[in-house]
């Protein structure tokens, strides 16, 4: 399932480079994620970094993007073809 922003982002930015997918952009007023790159960071880490990161953990699940970890892979694999 890819993540998403909640209202209570204090739009920090600390997410922003920690997105191995470039998923993360800055909104108005708060950053958003792109469900169509957000991987949850499946491939590249064993947590999502927005999350770890986050200061207020505005940085959730989305349960309107429920995807498989199957699914997550093949997302990255497609993102970042190799």
């Amino acid at each position: 399932m890819a993540y998403k922003i909640t209202d209570e982002c204090i739009a920090c930015g600390a997410c922003v480079p920690e997105c191995p997918n470039e998923a993360i952009s800055e909104g108005d007023p708060i950053y958003i994620i792109d469900p169509n790159k957000c991987t949850e960071c499946v491939g590249f880490f064993d947590e999502s970094q927005c999350a770890l990161v986050c200061p207020v953990a505005s940085c959730v699940p989305d349960p309107a993007h429920v995807e498989s970890k199957d699914e997550l892979m093949a997302k990255k694999k497609r993102l970042h073809p190799e």
